[in-house]
């Protein structure tokens, strides 16, 4: 079931030309502790997406570094809006196609808001759609793929 993620995600990087590097490992990638000792890279290398719903159920995408917590209440202040809430396992899967833990940055229809903090470095690692599996991409690369809203979002 896993590799039916890995494969959408491999096409949807080829058919919009994004450059970034799909990777597979034996072990598992599922938490960034666990991503940590599969690549041998730091925590601040690393992004989390945190999904959520506004108040009208529009998917919101929180990414954040590998080491930070996401504030709600700057993402509401970010999106002029209410307090999101934060999307469940089942409700993740269904609005972004991944399964939680495995989304990855881009790839689906949302409001991507980035951290100022994960655009300082020059590449990031993000969800490869499977629990053993990466996205290896360059920030500028993630932001244009996602169209995302650079934003202080980090707790």
């Amino acid at each position: 079931m896993e590799v039916i993620y890995e494969e959408k995600l491999k096409k949807f990087l080829q058919a919009n030309n994004i450059q970034a590097q799909h990777i597979s490992f034996v072990q598992s990638c599922h938490s960034v502790e666990e991503a940590m000792q599969a690549t041998n890279e730091q925590i601040d290398d690393f992004v989390k997406n945190i999904c959520m719903f506004d108040v009208n159920d529009n998917l919101i995408v929180a990414i954040i570094k590998g080491e930070d917590k996401v504030s709600t209440t700057k993402v509401w202040k970010a999106l002029n809006s209410e307090r999101p809430r934060f999307a469940s396992p089942d409700e993740i899967l269904q609005k972004t196609g991944y399964p939680c833990g495995w989304t990855p940055s881009f790839g689906y229809d949302a409001k991507f808001l980035i951290d100022p903090r994960v655009m300082e470095k020059e590449y990031i690692y993000s969800g490869g759609g499977s629990e053993n599996s990466l996205v290896k991409i360059s920030t500028k690369a993630l932001q244009k793929a996602n169209n995302g809203e650079i934003v202080s979002i980090k707790k």
